[in-house]
């Protein structure tokens, strides 16, 4: 599946930028990366993407919105067209999907992202998909305790370091409802649980966005051809329709567990007192040299932390519509039997009669991993703490 990732917003941008790192030359899944936002610094401070691929939008605003969704909303109805056009300058009709990535707390990504979002469905016949992040309840009082009322204006510049955000929740729940019926599907990271004691958003960010990062590159990237064709071919194949059909077209809510599990080379994994064993069963290829005990060890790790682990939005298993699970690594690693194993224990966590399941062969890699994707989780606590949060704030 070859994906078109749009940045929106100073968070979108962001984030955009950290998924572009991490592709890998290996498993190549992005035909663009483009970055939308009316703060010219903000722009100017991504590294990776390149100049003809940013645009700063909104005439007369040089940093942020301050919060006012209502501005950003009609920023992106006058501008929609502009960012359509501007996606010429790379290959949108080339693409499988497109990730529309926002924070939904902003009011610039939040504003824009869903006249992009029905614009795009009228332009190109793929899906369009929302990867949008939770804002953290510490960032709506200064004290980072979301119970402390907050009623000042943020400073000037939408994702200033150090600004509190008391409008966050209300335009991230405002934003959902818009998103609703335009959107394939919504990809969920809630910020709050994943900072650490103590950290702000400023201390955290970059790690979260790789976080989050990490999760897209490993279900996209599964789906992505080889760059060196004679790789080892995965033993099932996951593809674009698979995607879709997981991630369906009804703007269901998705969240992402993952698990990673550094591994011993091939050599010292199966030598024993300096000969190499011929363990194969059931692994990739007949010349591999890993003990089919630790291939089968690392695959069930690796699950289970993706299973049970910590979401990018937490959520009752049994509520998934859908699932699917990927488990990577270096070929010899992949037991299909631990793989055909490891998609019965996510069809039995969520209780979903729709759940499917594949490998995704990285020769190069050092660690094997293991995404599940649960479609169609609600209802989701958070996102009603979130409500309850707006409701509060405009009382």
């Amino acid at each position: 599946m070859q994906l078109e990732v749009i940045g929106v917003g100073g968070a979108g941008c962001r984030i955009a930028e950290t998924i572009r790192t991490a592709e890998t030359a290996t498993q190549p899944f992005l035909c663009d990366v483009f970055a939308f936002d009316t703060d010219t610094q903000a722009l100017a401070e991504l590294d990776s993407v390149p100049d003809d691929h940013r645009h700063r939008y909104g005439a007369g605003i040089d940093t942020g919105l301050n919060g006012n969704l209502q501005r950003g909303e009609t920023l992106g109805e006058e501008h929609v067209d502009e960012l359509s056009r501007k996606l010429d300058a790379g290959h949108p009709s080339a693409a499988d999907a497109f990730l529309v990535v926002v924070g939904l707390g902003g009011a610039t990504g939040g504003g824009a992202a869903p006249e992009l979002v029905a614009n795009l469905q009228t332009l190109y016949d793929v899906p369009v998909y929302v990867l949008g992040t939770l804002p953290a309840d510490r960032e709506r009082s200064p004290d980072g305790d979301p119970s402390v009322p907050n009623d000042d204006t943020r400073p000037s510049g939408a994702d200033a370091d150090g600004a509190t955000r008391p409008l966050a929740a209300a335009n991230a729940t405002q934003t959902l409802s818009r998103l609703d019926g335009l959107a394939n599907a919504v990809l969920c990271f809630d910020n709050e649980p994943w900072l650490r004691t103590g950290e702000d958003m400023a201390d955290g960010r970059a790690r979260l966005n790789q976080e989050l990062a990490a999760r897209v590159e490993a279900l996209f990237g599964a789906t992505a051809q080889p760059a060196d064709e004679s790789a080892t071919s995965a033993e099932t194949v996951i593809d674009a329709n698979d995607i879709r059909r997981i991630l369906g077209n009804e703007t269901a809510l998705v969240s992402l567990g993952y698990g990673t599990q550094r591994i011993e080379s091939s050599g010292e994994a199966g030598s024993v007192l300096g000969l190499e064993l011929d363990l194969g069963l059931g692994l990739f290829g007949s010349d591999s040299t890993v003990e089919t005990s630790a291939a089968v060890s690392a695959v069930e790790t690796t699950v289970g932390k993706a299973i049970q682990g910590k979401l990018t939005l937490e959520c009752e298993r049994a509520n998934t519509d859908r699932a699917l699970l990927v488990v990577g690594g270096p070929p010899e690693w992949l037991n299909r039997t631990a793989v055909a194993d490891g998609r019965r224990r996510l069809e039995s966590a969520t209780e979903s009669t729709q759940t499917l399941g594949g490998d995704a062969p990285r020769p190069d890699s050092e660690t094997v991993f293991a995404l599940a994707v649960l479609a169609g989780i609600e209802p989701v606590d958070r996102i009603e703490q979130l409500r309850a949060a707006a409701h509060q704030s405009e009382q």
